[in-house]
This record gives C-alpha cells, structure tokens and sequence, in this order.
C-alpha cells in the first residue's frame, strides 16, 4: 500500500511537470518576428526590414572587372593624372593616330578574356537567335524584321563600326543604341563578349560596305522583301 502511494505521487508529479512544459511549448510559426515591409515600434526608423551594411555586394553581383562586365576602360589607376590635367586637356577627346577623332574614348578596345573557337561558335548561335532578325545574318543590317518595314539596322562593314572599339557592341547590347532595344536581361554578360567575338568573325569575312543609302525623307532606304514571282521566301 505504501509502495502504491508512493508510484502514484510519482505518476502525479510527472504528469503535473508534462502539463506545465507543454503549456511552455511554442511552435516557431507563433514566436515574436520581424516580417519583411512590416512596422515596428522597436527601431527609430519603423521598420522591420534592416537596411544592409553600406558596401554590401549580394551573391554572385561582384563587379570586380569593368571591362568585362561593363565594357569601359577602368581608369582608376589614372585618376591622379586626370586630376592634375588641365581642363582643356581633360574634356578633350583623345585622338589617334590619322588625325580622326575617337568617338568611343571610354570603350574597352581588347576583349576582357581569351577568344576560342568555342567562344566564336557559342557568339554564332546567339547572334542568330537574337541579331539575325535586324542585323541579318551576315551583318548587313538587312534582317528580315526590316526587311518587313522596321528601321534599317546597324550595318558591321561600315567603317565606322568597323573602327569601334569592342566595349562600344558591349555598351550597345547592354544599354540599346538608337532604335535598338538593350539586350541585358535576356543575354548573359559572357554571351554577350561571344556575339562580338562573331560580329568581329564576319566583319574579317565580309568586305567593307559603303555607307547606309538614305531614302528621301532622310532615313535609312529598307530592302525590300523579294517578289513571289520572282521565286523568293516572304
């Protein structure tokens, strides 16, 4: 009998410490949080969501090289000798060899890595999905959207883009150029420098081109599309 009081104060005991631990217990969906675009009286500016540290670089967003991942010149390592230039030395183009003037003084003229093979041909299959369609596939400027009335494209085997720097093709998919939509959330920084690398391929396959006829109202003359009688594809 005094065994089975003293069990049963156990039992009692035990179950008292379960009840009040589990009266204790608190699922992590129902503990005190901050949730993002909240307010809150707990930080002087009211808001739950903390800024982050100034200088704070997320993930995979490094821009360390800036000719690759802009096209420009990285000009830091002259920012001395900019600040000691004259002001009619420093807002003055510079100018190469020949006497013209360079239009693209900032754009990176080397490519920022090794050109392959494999790079040229990856540049070949990018260009044909996105350029092909106004630049056509030879870089004409002749592709088949203008072909159907859009403004004539730039033409490759122009001199001037001849002459241009490669940082200036990277400016132009990043940023548009002109009629030219930018090209950045579809086409991937190192997919970019390739469609150049095979821009470059066909402007050394290609002849030069005279400059872009003109039609009468001043604009860009559009090729037209070849008759069906005469056997073409529309």
């Amino acid at each position: 009998m005094l065994r089975f009081r003293k069990n049963f104060g156990i039992g009692v005991l035990l179950f008292g410490v379960c009840l009040i631990g589990g009266a204790c217990r608190r699922d992590m969906q129902d503990q005190p949080k901050m949730k993002p675009y909240r307010g809150t009286s707990f930080f002087g500016d009211g808001l739950a969501m903390r800024q982050p540290i100034p200088g704070t670089i997320a993930r995979g967003y490094l821009r360390s090289d800036k000719a690759l991942f802009t096209g420009k010149k990285d000009t830091t390592a002259n920012t001395s000798q900019a600040t000691q230039a004259t002001p009619a030395q420093a807002t003055a183009a510079p100018t190469p060899p020949g006497g013209t003037t360079n239009t693209y003084p900032d754009d990176t003229d080397t490519f920022p890595f090794p050109i392959t093979e494999q790079t040229v041909q990856r540049g070949r299959e990018r260009y044909d999905i996105f350029c092909s369609v106004c630049h056509g596939l030879t870089g004409n400027g002749d592709g088949m959207i203008v072909r159907r009335g859009f403004r004539r494209a730039a033409n490759f085997h122009e001199d001037r883009l001849r002459q241009a720097p490669v940082g200036h093709f990277f400016d132009a998919i990043t940023n548009g150029w002109g009629a030219m939509p930018p090209y950045a959330a579809q086409i991937p920084v190192q997919d970019r420098w390739a469609i150049i690398a095979y821009v470059r391929a066909l402007q050394v396959a290609q002849p030069k081109s005279p400059p872009t006829p003109t039609g009468p109202s001043g604009g860009p003359t559009p090729t037209p599309l070849p008759s069906p009688a005469a056997g073409g594809h529309q």
